[in-house]
């Protein structure tokens, strides 16, 4: 068996990385004609929403450098490679999801307080054509948000936009049916509302990354079960469960067992069914039977055969 290991785990398809590539151009093109036409109808939801639009240009470019990035090998310094590099993207865009949202809130107040003439039928024209775009791009975007949390963030930046573009075709449709201009910041406030809450949970599951804390949707006590379940586990303890990155879980235990069981058979009974039931294919297990003093340990990876590593002590890291 190999005493080494890599991390070279591909957690995307290239089929997500064209779609972000394909959302990024369509965005940055209709950036630029909402931002001249929010300025052109003095319309400051269409301003905003151009606002936004721009962020998630700066979102997705930071996706897709996190994601070239993440790829690099790892290193003796850096054992799990880059990855964590996605999870910093993530709550980078989540924070400045936050702070464009409050400041944007901060200036619907303003235009409230003195409300400004819009000319309505450009800027439903314009609020329309960016709904499209963002339909498209959210369309373009969503398969791949959900264990992605970069994939996530772009997908909420759009989703922010197309929200915005909702409520600037329904400002201009009661501007021009009422003369309602405090339509306009209304619609911006309820808007941005409703991004910091999206962002608000993109970042706590950034921080909980972060912080090595169990996944969300993995249960601690359900893992214990499954393992315990497994014929000739006498007990566990030290039990681990973390995020390296979107999508790729890591798990450290250590199992007593009867001697009457095989290790080979052992780990395959464990690592098969924490695959299935958890997605979790990254293990670091150390075996103490009744008759060792220490046991051996042994990690498993996606795609390869678990090899064993000397316990020099009692104690396994991730």
């Amino acid at each position: 068996m190999s005493a080494g290991h890599d991390h070279s785990h591909n957690t995307r398809s290239s089929g997500s990385v064209r779609r972000l590539k394909a959302a990024l151009v369509l965005t940055f093109v209709y950036m630029l004609a909402e931002a001249v036409g929010g300025w052109f109808a003095n319309s400051l939801a269409l301003i905003a929403d151009a606002g936004h639009m721009l962020t998630d240009v700066a979102a997705m470019l930071l996706t897709l450098f996190a994601f070239w990035f993440a790829a690099r090998p790892a290193t003796s310094q850096k054992t799990y490679g880059y990855y964590r590099i996605e999870i910093l993207a993530a709550f980078v865009n989540g924070v400045v999801l936050v702070v464009l949202s409050i400041w944007v809130v901060y200036e619907a107040f303003q235009r409230w307080r003195s409300p400004a003439e819009i000319k309505g039928v450009e800027m439903l024209v314009i609020a329309t054509g960016g709904l499209v775009i963002n339909i498209i791009s959210a369309w373009l975007l969503h398969s791949g948000d959900k264990h992605d949390l970069n994939m996530r963030g772009a997908f909420l930046h759009v989703v922010g936009d197309l929200l915005g573009s909702v409520a600037a075709i329904a400002a201009g449709i009661l501007i021009l049916s009422f003369g309602w201009l405090w339509a306009d910041a209304v619609g911006s406030i309820l808007i941005s509302l409703i991004i910091i809450v999206g962002a608000w949970r993109l970042i706590l599951d950034s921080v909980n990354v972060l912080l090595e804390g169990a996944p969300s949707h993995i249960s601690m006590p359900a893992v214990e079960n499954v393992i315990l379940e497994i014929n000739g586990v006498t007990g566990i303890h030290d039990l681990h469960v973390w995020t390296i990155s979107s999508g790729l879980y890591a798990l450290s235990v250590h199992i007593s067992h009867n001697d009457a069981v095989l290790h080979s058979d052992l780990l395959g009974m464990v690592r098969g069914r924490l695959h299935d039931r958890f997605g979790i294919d990254h293990l670091t297990i150390q075996m103490e039977g009744t008759s060792q003093e220490h046991g051996a340990v042994y990690t498993c990876e996606t795609g390869s055969n678990c090899f064993e590593t000397p316990a020099r002590s009692k104690f396994a890291n991730g």
